[in-house]
């Protein structure tokens, strides 16, 4: 398995031209894949060819059992789900924006805003250096 990444770590590897075809990232920082020439799906866990990238946080558990089963086996991957009781039950039902309230996902798009303005500062300030690097 090459490089593979959870969350905004998919964008160290967009930054790095290690990002697959296709993959996914953190949905407040997903725009930002576009930067580095990255092409985004929205998924939790996107495997494409030897990579796997995840979406937010709790998509690492998925990441990683999807990854243990590619390198394992399933069976290897179940025993480590069981041993670890992982069997998601949350208390609400608006883990990603898809499934969650538009004011619920507009509140945290504003709570958010700031950071994710500097942030979005820094994405492009490396894709422009390291774009800089490629170019003849």
């Amino acid at each position: 398995m090459s490089p593979s990444a959870v969350c905004t770590g998919s964008l160290v590897l967009a930054a790095t031209g290690l990002f697959p075809v296709s993959g996914d990232c953190h949905w407040l920082s997903i725009e930002h894949l576009a930067f580095f020439g990255a092409a985004p799906v929205k998924q939790r866990v996107v495997i494409d060819r030897n990579r796997i990238t995840g979406a937010g946080v709790t998509s690492g558990i998925d990441f990683g059992l999807t990854l243990a089963a590619e390198l394992l086996g399933e069976e290897r991957a179940k025993r480590a789900q069981l041993a670890m009781e992982y069997a998601p039950e949350p208390p609400f039902g608006c883990g990603s924006p898809a499934a969650a309230a538009d004011e619920l996902v507009e509140a945290l798009h504003a709570e958010n805003a700031a950071f994710q303005n500097e942030w979005e500062i820094v994405a492009r300030r490396a894709a422009a250096a390291l774009q800089q690097k490629v170019s003849p």
